[in-house]
């Protein structure tokens, strides 16, 4: 599971949403809309991305 991946793409605007949300994507290093980031498959990582589930589109591989 060392090498496994994850595609993290915004596609929804944060506007509007908790500060901390906003953090947290900033934290994925999401920007801009439809802006795709590979992150590694980590416990932290899924984390991170359960609390902005409604914002993003997680793709494995």
């Amino acid at each position: 599971m060392a090498d496994a991946t994850l595609r993290v793409k915004l596609v929804r605007s944060p506007i509007g949403y908790d500060r901390r949300q906003r953090k947290t994507l900033a934290g994925l290093g999401l920007r801009r809309m439809q802006q795709t980031v590979e992150l590694q498959d980590q416990p932290a990582i899924r984390g991170m991305i359960d609390k902005v589930r409604h914002l993003v589109e997680v793709e494995e591989g």
